[in-house]
This record gives C-alpha cells, sequence and structure tokens, in this order.
C-alpha cells in the first residue's frame, strides 16, 4: 500500500495506474476510521480495480467555534486498518500542501447548501465541495464512494458532478450502525459513558417517526414535533434541526409519504454534534 502526500506524486501515481488500464474507485475521509469507513472502501473495490483514501480533515469546512482541534485522529490505527482493506494508496496531504500560499478559489453549490446543515453551517459546504473538487481533480477517479449518512453532502456532490460535467460515478454507500442503533461516526469517539445514551436518541427517534408514519400520521408537523419532545427527553441533548424533508431533493415537506426522510443534527452536552437519518419507509437494505 502507497502513502502519498503531495498531490503532485499522487497524480503521477494515478497515472501510472491509468497506464495498465486500472478502473480508480476513490474513498475520500477525514481519518480515524470505523466499520462505516471500511465498509465504503469495501464497496469501491466491487467498482474499481484501484480503491484509493484520501485521509485529510479539511480545515475549511469548520468554523472557528466547531471541532476541528478536537476532531479525532490516529494516523498509524488507521493505516494498520487499511493494510487489512482492498486498498491500493493512502492520500494523506498536509493542510499547507493542499491550500498553499495564496489560495483563493473557491466551488459553491447554491439551493441544496441552504438546508439543514446549511443553515446552522453556512461555509461548511463550501469548504466541502471545494475540497473533494480538489481530490478529484488528484486522484482523478472513474467511481467515487461517499457515506449516506452525511445525506445532504451527497446529495451536494452528486449535484456538483452533474453540473461540472465531471465523468465520475458517485455511490452512496449505507449507514452503519453500531449494535445498540447509533450510526458509525469517528466524532463518537469523544462521547463519555454518561452521554452515549443520550446520542441514542437520534436512532430511536428515527424508529419513533416510522411507527407514527405506520400508524398513519402523515403531518410532517406532527412526527417533527414527536421526535423533537423524545430527543430532548434525554438529558444532555440541544436539538440544531429535526426536519422532514423529499429524499429526492431535500425540500422541507408538510405531508409525508414513501419518500420522505427524517434528518437530524443533535448536540450531545454541547460538544459532540452528531447527524442521522432515515427513510420513514426503509428500504431493504435498511432493514
Amino acid at each position: 500500500m502507497e502513502i502519498l502526500q503531495r498531490p503532485d506524486e499522487m497524480q503521477q501515481w494515478v497515472r501510472g495506474q491509468r497506464r495498465s488500464g486500472a478502473c480508480i474507485g476513490l474513498v475520500p475521509t477525514m481519518g480515524f476510521f470505523h466499520d462505516g469507513h471500511l465498509s465504503l472502501m469495501r464497496l469501491a473495490a466491487q467498482h474499481a480495480d484501484t480503491v484509493v483514501v484520501s485521509l485529510f480533515v479539511n480545515p475549511t469546512q469548520f468554523a472557528p467555534n466547531e471541532d476541528l482541534d478536537r476532531y479525532p485522529r490516529d494516523f498509524e490505527r488507521d493505516m494498520l486498518m487499511l493494510r487489512r482493506e482492498q486498498v491500493a494508496a493512502v492520500f494523506a496531504p498536509t493542510p499547507e500542501l493542499m491550500y498553499p500560499p495564496g489560495f483563493q478559489t473557491e466551488v459553491r453549490v447554491q439551493h441544496l447548501t441552504k438546508y439543514l446543515c446549511g443553515r446552522t453551517r453556512p461555509h461548511h459546504f463550501a469548504g466541502v465541495t471545494t475540497v473533494v473538487t480538489k481530490l478529484f481533480n488528484i486522484v482523478q477517479p472513474d467511481v467515487a464512494v461517499f457515506g449516506e449518512k452525511d445525506y445532504q453532502q451527497l446529495a451536494i456532490i452528486r449535484r456538483f458532478v452533474t453540473d461540472l460535467n465531471l465523468p465520475i460515478r458517485i455511490i452512496g454507500g449505507p449507514i452503519v450502525r453500531e449494535d445498540d442503533g447509533l450510526a458509525m461516526s469517528s466524532r463518537n469517539a469523544n462521547l463519555d459513558r454518561s452521554h452515549r445514551a443520550s446520542a441514542l436518541s437520534l436512532s430511536t427517534g428515527i424508529g419513533l417517526a416510522r411507527d407514527l408514519y405506520r400508524q398513519g400520521e402523515r403531518k410532517a408537523m406532527t412526527i417533527a414535533t414527536a421526535v423533537q419532545r423524545h430527543i430532548l427527553s434525554f438529558p444532555h441533548t440541544s436539538i440544531d434541526y429535526v426536519s422532514l424533508i423529499d429524499s429526492r431533493n431535500l425540500d422541507p415537506v408538510e405531508q409525508v409519504d414513501v419518500h420522505t426522510m427524517l434528518a437530524l443534527a443533535v448536540h450531545i452536552d454541547g460538544k459532540v454534534r452528531l447527524i442521522d437519518n432515515g427513510l420513514l419507509v426503509p428500504i431493504k437494505k435498511e432493514e
């Protein structure tokens, strides 16, 4: 497994792979791997001959008051985990290599970034789309895999790939959950034992919404209110958003149907921000 740091070295390595006719798959990550990340790498290996994993905690998608400094990191642990997977190369640049002096370019998607996380993190997605564009230009993948837990991010990336005519197939990987239902996230490492039970309010809130739908409730406001009360009944929780949206375009809905998704963002103890989502009528792979 190659470990490359400089963008030009990564591009040179990719050119060598292309000369051999390899189909290249990319899995962009910020590291501190868990089984959710590994599932994306395995999915990429199903669709590509050569899998590249990028590992970069991107500073431009964090606001000054967010958890950039507290984001968990363990490079050696990550490399040990990757060596057990079908990963051919790791691209692990530094911020200085990705954003050298004089850097001043930004890639921005307009409409989809106004919803959900974009309302309280207005600069976040410009950082995401800019760094992903750079990764696409450096690695030049045929296929790129992103997790469905970051559903808004996945929708935004699909949009800009279409809008900019990028010849890359975007694949979404299903949410992977812990045995207790908590969606796997690198930020879970920042939860202490007393807060983990409160973190389960997200997945159990999705379960509550599905129960209400099965019982015949179709008013989005009624379901959202019930989920909000449920989450706030747990200690240490504060809500960023509880939103019922059309999964096809992220638009808020007033009446729910089979296309409706519940999207959640919740702060635990004011320090750990977790997101989760689920269709009210789950498809088979989520059951």
